[in-house]
């Protein structure tokens, strides 16, 4: 049986077309890029560097972690946001990404539009601590003598509209207290401040605060999240302590610009999800209160849509001006 012309012409376009998509080279053929938005050690670069070998076995290419930090993550943000959409410049990027557009009059990216989601990678609990010459020794003694002495308590955080500092606004809004902010450069400077008695509590990461807190330089009063943490089970957490509805994380994601192709950002979920279930990789993480989570793209876009909205609330409940 002959075929028809029209037929014979399909037939060669179609094997012409599958023999180009053949020719093309597989993504990825040269090195990928993780901006990073902070300096290290913190926990975004923790996670990066920890997701970053396993990252590069699985897709046979070089995974280089980039630290771009400043201007409270917006550096390293932007450039990400701003990059070619190819899937060879990913951005870990952290929970400031819901909390800046409520805080900043001016953010060079909108965090909702110019990135495509590939996965949340973890959440990390903080700890609310003190100084072990503060008279509190417990939540409910912490917010008694911030009502009986209005903005004479004081906190350290990293910088204004920090995770830290944010998760404290939470803590004043809803217990209905007010303290006196101090702020400093970075985490490391918050908790030195802290450890010296300049100020009176803080909110801080696991990492950086339970080593003086065993050694008794420091003392937790409570963790942040919703559940209590394995390395820590003998500290309550703020809800339970006294301030219901209480959750404040820290959390890391791999984004990609939004404009990268949707097979690429699928490969790069189903690699990513696989190095971050690995169990050697969840129990050293675990160690400083990370917890992995590892889902869908589209889970986790929902949980930064979500985040920005809650944040943006307590901003304004709390009467914070946008700088």
């Amino acid at each position: 049986m002959q075929l028809a012309p029209l037929t014979v012409l399909s037939a060669a376009l179609l094997a012409a077309a599958s023999q180009a998509l053949l020719a093309q080279p597989q993504y990825p053929t040269r090195a990928i890029r993780i901006i990073v938005p902070t300096s290290p050690p913190g926990g975004a670069d923790i996670v990066a560097r920890s997701v970053a070998p396993g990252l590069a076995e699985r897709l046979g290419q070089q995974v280089i972690v980039d630290n771009r930090a400043g201007a409270s993550t917006m550096i390293g943000h932007e450039l990400a946001a701003k990059a070619p959409p190819d899937g060879y410049t990913l951005v870990m990027g952290i929970s400031t990404l819901a909390i800046n557009p409520a805080t900043f009059k001016h953010v060079p990216y909108d965090a909702l539009r110019d990135f495509a989601p590939i996965t949340q990678a973890a959440i990390q609990t903080l700890v609310l601590a003190a100084h072990p010459s503060f008279p509190a020794r417990s939540i409910k003694e912490l917010i008694a003598m911030a009502r009986a002495r209005p903005g004479q308590v004081s906190y350290s955080s990293p910088g204004f509209g920090t995770n830290p500092e944010m998760g404290m606004e939470l803590f004043l809004f809803l217990t209905g207290t007010r303290m006196l902010h101090v702020p400093y450069r970075g985490g490391g400077d918050s908790i030195v401040a802290l450890i010296s008695g300049h100020v009176s509590v803080t909110v801080a990461s696991m990492l950086g605060t339970m080593p003086h807190v065993r050694s008794g330089k420091l003392r937790a009063l409570g963790v942040t999240s919703s559940k209590r943490v394995a390395n820590a089970p003998d500290l309550p957490t703020i809800a339970e302590a006294g301030v219901p509805g209480y959750e404040s994380l820290q959390w890391y994601g791999l984004l990609a610009p939004a404009a990268t192709p949707k097979d690429i950002i699928a490969r790069l979920n189903r690699e990513a999800v696989a190095v971050l279930r690995a169990p050697d990789l969840a129990a050293r993480l675990a160690a400083d209160g990370t917890e992995i989570i590892a889902g869908t793209p589209e889970e986790f876009g929902a949980f930064m849509r979500a985040e920005t909205e809650k944040w943006a609330k307590v901003v304004k409940a709390a009467g914070i001006k946008p700088e």
